[in-house]
Order: structure tokens, then C-alpha cells, then sequence
């Protein structure tokens, strides 16, 4: 898939989550929700260069970004999204992830 399509398909993914949204909260509520449901976890990734396993997504208390739920060693950490680094493979529903993110630089 070239960039063109790519960006077609996460667009198409967006409407798909935000259909039926009034604002921009529950656009960000029907993206996180999509996130939930269709992101296969665990899997793993990479946070300034230390391997670590995605358990879950937590949102925040504020604001529009996605919160991965990382544990190494045995301890949980919660950080952005935008912070991992993609461990190929990539989880099941990866496109969710950048549907969020592209819908986050694009839309509020």
C-alpha cells in the first residue's frame, strides 16, 4: 500500500469511529473505543530503546492522546502512544493506532 492509499484507509477508519460523533470528544471516545476493541494485546514494543510488552490502553484524564500500559522488569508504566517504538510484528489493529494518531495531527 503507498502512502496515498495508507492515508485513505486510516481516513476511512476515522469516519468509521466518528460517524455518529456530535464534537470532538466523542470522536476521541469512538477512536479509543475502536482502539480497545480491535488492538490486540500484548505485544510488544520499544520505549527509548528498552523492550517492553503493551498489556493495555488506558486513557487519559484529560486531553485527546492514548496511554500504553508497558510493563518490563515486572513494574507497569503508562506512556503515550507516540512514544513507542513499532516492534515488527505489529499487533493485530495496529492501523487503529494510527488512525488515532493521524486523526490527533489532522483534526483538533
Amino acid at each position: 500500500m503507498d502512502k496515498h492509499q495508507k492515508r485513505k484507509h486510516l481516513l476511512s477508519l476515522i469516519e468509521e469511529a466518528t460517524v455518529d460523533s456530535f464534537d470532538q470528544h466523542e470522536q476521541h471516545s469512538g477512536l479509543l473505543t475502536m482502539i480497545a476493541e480491535r488492538v490486540e494485546c500484548p505485544f510488544h514494543a520499544k520505549v527509548i530503546g528498552e523492550e517492553v510488552k503493551v498489556v493495555e490502553f488506558s486513557w487519559p484524564k484529560g486531553g485527546y492522546g492514548l496511554l500504553a500500559v508497558c510493563e518490563r522488569d515486572g513494574k507497569q508504566y503508562k506512556v503515550d502512544v507516540n512514544s513507542l517504538e513499532w516492534v515488527e510484528p505489529y499487533p493485530e489493529g495496529f492501523e487503529w493506532i494510527e488512525a488515532h494518531r493521524l486523526w490527533r495531527e489532522e483534526f483538533i
